[in-house]
């Protein structure tokens, strides 16, 4: 089987079923299912399936609240040149192309990744550089996009090797779906392009259910880590998907047995027609607490909120500490409550 890239492809997988109205679902986004992701999809419960529900188009997605916009972020708000986001005084975002293994129906950038999508042009990305060479204060470098790790590992250790050129740029992040979702792509070519020699690499995977860590994406994950590259993960909080205690618990155990430190927990961003993903703000938070009590702290991502409009990320998680203004009290990760000396 090939990538899947049409609804038409998708029917004639019994992915979906003939519907008018995901036309509009299909006209929002590109559509992408690697095989392997296809593989895992348990194709007696689909309406329930959580890796189906990530990539197989939905008709709610042509329900677009009011509150949901285009760019949920503010990229464009923040990007100075093309390709560049720069949101934090010490980091900025580098997007050099915008193709990805596979498009998840709830991306925060879904209206503007995939294929025709404005990937850099040589002069393009000089310029980016250029923007990154001319600013001290510039630490680290997240490529991100689309997919870093769909270029080339010719282009991607010249990408690397380019920035590693860059002096005060001690970090150079990846953030990838290729590890999880096309895991073949993680050559031994493409692991030495991740190795520059001056600045440190970190690479963070999105990973957002167990089912996802097959057999042969813990090897990809073993060959990066394997060559020193360390790993970290990102997951966001799905209606359907892992918005359960047991679920989130057994992904992040996964994770963790996988060489991969959770890192960040995403609540969803106000994506147009993403409305069916979104949960409560006040249940991942309990859910964040729950986990507190299950987990060790190895396995413990933080529960972030990317505010609207571009002005970053926050932690959202659930408070321990007591509002009297008399005596402090704390709240332990079993739900207790104990005073603490002022």
């Amino acid at each position: 089987m090939q990538t899947l890239r049409s609804l038409e492809a998708l029917e004639r997988e019994g992915l979906v079923a003939p519907d008018p109205r995901l036309a509009a679902a299909a006209e929002s986004m590109a559509i992408a299912l690697t095989p392997e992701m296809a593989a895992l999809i348990d194709r007696a419960d689909l309406a329930h399936d959580p890796i189906a529900r990530q990539f197989v188009p939905s008709a709610q997605e042509a329900e677009i609240a009011p509150e949901e916009l285009a760019d949920p972020i503010g990229d464009e708000a923040r990007s100075p040149v093309k390709g560049i986001v720069h949101r934090y005084p010490d980091r900025v975002l580098l997007k050099p192309l915008h193709v990805c293994p596979v498009y998840c129906r709830f991306c925060f950038r879904r209206e503007k990744v995939g294929p025709g999508g404005e990937a850099l042009s040589a002069d393009e990305l000089a310029a980016a550089l250029a923007y990154i060479q001319d600013r001290a204060e510039i630490w680290e470098v997240i490529l991100t996009g689309g997919d870093p790790l769909m270029m080339s590992p010719r282009r991607l250790a010249e990408l690397i090797e380019a920035l590693d050129a860059i002096t005060h740029v001690a970090v150079i992040r990846v953030h990838s779906r290729v590890p999880i979702v096309d895991p073949g792509r993680i050559t031994d070519e493409l692991v030495a392009a991740l190795r520059p020699e001056r600045a440190s690499v970190w690479l963070a995977v999105h990973c957002n259910h167990a089912r996802e860590l097959a057999p042969v994406t813990r090897t990809a994950l073993a060959k990066l880590a394997d060559a020193g590259i360390p790993l970290m993960g990102q997951t966001v909080l799905l209606a359907g998907v892992n918005d359960d205690v047991a679920t989130l618990e057994q992904l992040m155990r996964a994770l963790v047995s996988a060489r991969v430190k959770p890192y960040y927990l995403h609540h969803p961003d106000l994506v147009r027609g993403t409305g069916h993903f979104r949960v409560p703000i006040a249940q991942g938070q309990g859910l964040m607490r729950a986990l507190r009590g299950r987990l060790s702290g190895l396995a413990q991502p933080t529960y972030v909120l990317d505010v609207p409009g571009g002005h970053g990320k926050v932690p959202i998680g659930p408070a321990y500490l007591g509002d009297d203004p008399d005596a402090l009290t704390v709240r332990d990760a079993f739900g207790e409550t104990h005073r603490y000396p002022l």
